[in-house]
């Protein structure tokens, strides 16, 4: 089963390059990203048509997550459990039947910049970074959950987390910024030490890998990336992992988004 995350920075805008990726990569599964669309105006034809089933969790203009799924999708829920009142459109779940049952769950985790701090440090209460890590704690107590599961489990998305300094072109350019400060880093290791498994670094060691190049001051020319797009695998779930990849080329295509498809091959 090959199993894709793709911010697509908004569905209208990749309307080509989308299908034409799907139709060369062939995933079984997608979990897409920033689709930038209420649930209505999303153009699920365009992905039925080519045997998708189609689960979204929309919002105008902002964030917005999606499950493309050429196999059956059950037990869909959407939002990240933990706060009422979060209106943002992050968060989606759903279990694949293949083989066997595979709970899958996309996500887009939020920027969190500019980073405001008060004079002790702390982040400003009510500020985009707060609630970044607000957002990451109670990513946390679902990723407790699922590694308490029996059945494999992925969480997948562009986690807007830069982990290491390897994961950049230019860490130093980042020490600051909300991706790669301390506390951003150390909220997502403690998730991995949950027990889970980081797909792509599983398979690949050492600097150069990146899933995003910004559209100004020619990064993508320069290959100044980031690497923010990643899989987290429960134990059961690493167990039939086959292969991780970037699909770098695709940033070089037509009208690209800023990030590109990086996907898993599970035994399954």
């Amino acid at each position: 089963m090959k199993i894709a995350t793709f911010n697509i920075n908004g569905i209208k805008a990749r309307s080509l390059a989308l299908p034409a990726w799907l139709d060369e990569a062939q995933p079984d599964v997608v979990l897409l990203q920033e689709v930038k669309s209420i649930d209505e105006a999303f153009p699920r034809e365009l992905f039925e048509d080519r045997g998708y089933n189609v689960e979204t969790h929309g919002q105008k203009g902002f964030n917005g997550v999606a499950i493309l799924s050429k196999l059956p999708l059950e037990d869909v829920t959407r939002g990240l459990p933990g706060d009422d009142d979060d209106i943002q459109a992050r968060w989606i779940e759903a279990t694949v039947i293949g083989k066997q049952a595979l709970r899958i769950c996309g996500l887009y985790l939020p920027n969190g910049n500019p980073v405001e701090v008060q004079t002790d440090g702390t982040p400003v209460p009510g500020g985009k970074y707060d609630y970044k890590m607000r957002w990451m704690q109670r990513l946390q107590i679902r990723a407790a959950e699922l590694m308490s599961q029996d059945a494999p489990a992925l969480m997948a998305g562009d986690y807007n987390i830069i982990p290491q300094s390897e994961d950049a072109k230019r860490p130093e350019a980042w020490v600051e910024d909300a991706l790669h400060r301390p506390e951003s880093r150390a909220a997502y290791q403690r998730i991995v030490n949950l027990g889970f498994t980081e797909a792509f670094r599983a398979r690949h060691q050492g600097p150069g890998h990146y899933s995003f190049w910004d559209y100004q001051a020619g990064a993508w020319n320069r290959d100044d990336g980031i690497r923010i797009d990643h899989f987290l695998l429960t134990p059961q779930a690493a167990d039939l992992l086959l292969d991780c990849q970037i699909d770098k080329q695709v940033r070089a295509g037509d009208k690209p988004s800023d990030h590109v498809p990086v996907w898993v091959e599970l035994d399954l």
